[in-house]
């Protein structure tokens, strides 16, 4: 293990040159003193022992380079010397550092930070396994973004033989639900099929799943917990399974707890999964009240989207024989990922956003680029003088590029910082409907992604300045003109230029768009309109007479309150549709005539009061 004993001496001997260096001159000068006293003793004159003994002894310097080599490791040893040459280049001129620092911070920190949202939609893997084989499916309508299937429909499709693995289903924006025990807090619960932890390859991370009698109407109340209210309001009590809780004032028992990685499909935050208790039901009647449901698949191994499609298109065409004409008009068949149905519109966006933001690295890179070129040729004469002492031109090279490097990775830590900042006001202020924003964050994977565009950065601006020739005819006093340097300055500044006119090309663009969107109008006068959001507990108004008797209450006192002059409630806001819809044909308006039975297309429709369209 020789070899080790050496490699370590020699690493060592890097981070100790200057002591290592006083010892070396120390112990030669001892030599050259000792051989002059033996040249003294021999009858010489001081002055010629002194000559005899530097000639006997060789070079100096030629020994201490000879000693240098051995007791380092000269692949190592260079680049040092080269960040030692840089530093001590900045600390003569320290506003280029810091000006070029923190324009190389900008440009990485925004982009880093864009990416860590980017890396979050697009990138990331789904918290389920093999997510490439699950799918969301069933009908597609220009009313409604996402697709759903009728509940006779669904019922059907999953006796049949599919391209499916497995098959499953939640109730669309669920129910307020209230804990009602200790301190009562009201609590977003989910209805979901026994089907829906199988299906996604979840297990959890306490107790069990629901079972199939569980699933079913009128079976005994059960519920999953998720792992954040596991935390928070039952203080991670690991045998809360089996144990009863008070929901809605009704007793449930709790049968598991969900594990920290668990996210629905929609990406909705509901804490409790209840059984959705599907009655099966195949009555396909006109006015007959159709549940709307969302469907989700996992695909058999090696069945493709395509081929799932095809394969369900025959069933679905047989759903429609029983839907109004005008409904079958309306609507499609779509199987997709369920990836794509998560993002949707936030790919394009994503990539348009990433996009721009690299851009602005780029005018970044120029911009730096330029600040090197302008101080190359302040350093002109200095280059030259080095190229006459011998500095290759692979050394300047190698010289150039290490600061640039070393711009560039001082300019990502200073980034990173940035990008922190620039992350926590961006999910501050960002509209909702942006998938796992929440979740973004400056982690070792974005982290490395700032390294590499921090290193990549620095080569990039760096070239220009690393491959520029030396003058040596400098030296002789004459003025030295380069039209190919000329010709490179240009081309960056026109680049930068160019650049920068698409950027606020670009943002010129969206704030036009942004002003059309504000002066489109909404077919009300939202000035002076105030809305409030409210919802009642299920144990305290269980029916709907308790229910209107509290709406009355409300709106005779609030249209008390000074400078009201007109008040409405609703089950949504406008103009948003409601989450209720139903076929044309089971709607009857008086005074005119009931429409035939199977005759329209699908409607959405909203509870208000008389005083609604007033307010």
């Amino acid at each position: 293990m020789e070899w080790v004993r050496i490699f370590g001496a020699r690493l060592l001997g890097i981070f100790r040159r200057r002591q290592l260096d006083g010892d070396l001159d120390a112990e030669l000068r001892a030599h050259l003193e000792m051989l002059t006293e033996e040249n003294i003793h021999r009858g010489m004159s001081p002055a010629d022992a002194r000559y005899a003994a530097r000639r006997a002894f060789g070079g100096v310097e030629q020994a201490k380079e000879l000693y240098r080599e051995q007791r380092t490791i000269p692949f190592l040893d260079a680049p040092l010397q080269d960040l030692r040459f840089a530093l001590r280049a900045w600390g003569k001129r320290p506003g280029f550092a810091l000006v070029a620092i923190l324009t190389l911070a900008l440009g990485i920190g925004s982009t880093t930070a864009v990416f860590s949202v980017v890396d979050r939609i697009l990138f990331r893997s789904l918290p389920y396994p093999h997510d490439e084989r699950l799918v969301s499916f069933g009908d597609k309508a220009p009313f409604e973004a996402n697709e759903f299937v009728l509940g006779p429909d669904y019922v059907d499709w999953k006796k049949a033989q599919t391209p499916f693995e497995s098959v499953t289903s939640f109730v669309p924006g669920g129910a307020d639900c209230d804990l009602t025990e200790r301190n009562p807090v009201r609590l977003k619960c989910a209805l979901v099929e026994s089907t829906f932890l199988p299906t996604f390859g979840i297990q959890p991370f306490l107790g069990r799943n629901f079972t199939s009698d569980e699933d079913r109407p009128n079976a005994p109340r059960v519920a999953l917990v998720t792992y954040g209210l596991w935390r928070s309001r039952f203080a991670s009590d690991r045998n809360l399974p089996g144990h009863s809780i008070s929901l809605d004032g009704r007793a449930t028992v709790v049968v598991g707890v969900l594990p920290p990685q668990f996210e629905m499909p929609n990406l909705g935050h509901d804490d409790i999964l209840v059984p959705a208790a599907l009655d099966g039901s195949t009555d396909r009647r006109p006015n007959a009240r159709q549940m709307i449901l969302r469907a989700f698949a996992r695909l058999k191994p090696r069945i493709t989207i395509k081929q799932a499609a095809a394969a369900m298109e025959p069933l679905f065409q047989l759903s429609l024989n029983y839907v109004p004409p005008q409904f079958r008009h309306e609507v499609s068949f779509r199987v997709r990922s369920l990836r794509d149905r998560q993002i949707q519109d936030s790919r394009a966006a994503s990539w348009v956003l990433l996009g721009a933001v690299l851009a602005v690295l780029l005018v970044a890179c120029t911009n730096v680029a330029n600040l090197l070129l302008a101080r190359a040729t302040s350093r002109a004469r200095e280059l030259a003088v080095r190229t006459a002492l011998g500095a290759t031109r692979s050394r300047l090279a190698r010289q150039a590029l290490t600061e640039s490097l070393l711009l560039g990775v001082l300019g990502g830590l200073g980034g990173c910082w940035f990008a922190q900042l620039l992350l926590r006001m961006f999910v501050s202020i960002a509209p909702e409907g942006i998938p796992r924003l929440e979740q973004a964050t400056i982690d070792v994977r974005v982290l490395l992604f700032a390294l590499g565009v921090s290193l990549v950065s620095g080569i990039l601006f760096g070239l220009a300045s690393a491959l520029r020739r030396p003058q040596p005819e400098l030296l002789t006093g004459k003025e030295v003109h380069s039209t190919s340097r000329g010709r490179l300055r240009q081309v960056l500044v026109t680049v930068q230029i160019a650049v920068s006119l698409v950027l606020l090309a670009g943002a010129g663009l969206l704030l036009r768009s942004l002003w059309k969107l504000e002066m489109v109008s909404l077919g009300m006068d939202a000035r002076s309109v105030i809305t409030a959001g409210l919802d009642l507990a299920q144990y305290r108004y269980p029916d709907s007479a308790k229910q209107l008797a509290f709406f009355s209450q409300l709106e005779s006192r609030l249209k008390q309150m000074p400078g009201v002059t007109a008040l409405g409630l609703s089950d949504t806001l406008p103009p948003s549709g409601g989450m209720q819809a139903t076929f044309l044909s089971a709607i009857e308006i008086p005074g005119h005539p009931k429409f035939s039975a199977g005759t329209g297309g699908m409607i959405g429709y909203r509870y208000v009061t008389p005083s609604y369209f007033p307010a």
